[in-house]
């Protein structure tokens, strides 16, 4: 498998211009996959942005396995992270985003109050990777259309402040990815779920590391989808692509079925699923 590496210019600028705001915000929205929660987080985002409060979103929470969207919760939450999982097009997410702030934000805004400084206004910076929602929550959260969105990753380019009807002021960011992945599955299940640029990578690559996850963990979505019998989904994983791929009537066409497999999983028609799991971190923990 190639080496999956996407770096461009504008991110390595991002990241500068963070540490640059970081002094006039109050908390950072740091946004994460619910789908690859650990293989979403950013290292470079975490040691930037050091003890700023700041509340950890599990987006797209609606496409992800919820069994394994809660264990990551409180995986996150024994490790002392406030953390949520969010349905950016749920209509009460600020109401959830701001309660969970102000609960962050209680003792600096006591503080403010007790010298007589009554301010309504929290200044919040959204981070993440490309392609994690932070443009779409923020349009939720503003009421309006004011933040541009898209299904393919990089489409923010630059940093906009943008004022909620609801007290937040809110800094969006583009998405910043780090120059080297030490574990090249990460840039894989990047890739799979659609936060690398397309051409970086061989599709039918990508599409056998999700069908093995997919086979071990959710085979009932496979056979669904794409029809196989339980001999089909038992061959070796390059003999299961080429099934799937006379199956969608697509011949011997196996780089086009890839790619088909990857659309489906990101629009949610192989289910809910997840391919970073709980269970592998703490034995990773546990190891070290």
């Amino acid at each position: 498998m190639a080496i999956i590496q996407w770096y461009p210019g504008h991110m390595a600028k991002a990241i500068r211009q963070v540490q640059e705001k970081l002094k006039l915000v109050d908390i950072v929205f740091e946004l994460v996959d619910a789908r690859i929660p650990e293989s979403s987080r950013n290292p470079m985002i975490q040691e930037v942005i050091e003890n700023k409060p700041h509340l950890l979103l599990l987006t797209k929470a609606d496409l992800a396995d919820p069994v394994e969207t809660k264990e990551w919760l409180k995986y996150y939450r024994q490790h002392g992270e406030n953390a949520i999982a969010i349905d950016s097009r749920e209509t009460k997410i600020e109401q959830v985003i701001i309660r969970e702030t102000n609960k962050i934000l209680k003792e600096k805004i006591q503080n403010k109050a007790d010298k007589g400084i009554i301010s309504h206004e929290i200044r919040a910076m959204c981070i993440g990777i490309p392609n994690v929602g932070k443009s779409t929550l923020l349009n939720h959260l503003l009421n309006k259309k004011v933040a541009i969105t898209g299904d393919k990753p990089g489409v923010t380019k630059k940093q906009q402040w943008l004022k909620s009807p609801h007290g937040l002021s809110l800094l969006d960011t583009p998405g910043i990815l780090w120059p080297k992945f030490d574990d090249q599955s990460i840039g894989t299940k990047l890739a799979f779920t659609g936060a690398i640029k397309e051409n970086l990578y061989a599709n039918d690559d990508v599409a056998l590391y999700g069908l093995n996850i997919f086979r071990n963990k959710y085979p009932a979505e496979l056979l669904s989808r794409y029809k196989l019998n339980e001999e089909e989904l038992d061959q070796n994983l390059p003999e299961l692509l080429l099934s799937i791929t006379k199956k969608l009537g697509m011949k011997d066409d196996y780089d086009r079925a890839s790619l088909r497999i990857m659309l489906d999983a990101r629009k949610g028609k192989l289910g809910r699923f997840c391919l970073d799991f709980v269970g592998e971190v703490v034995d990773e923990d546990s190891r070290n």
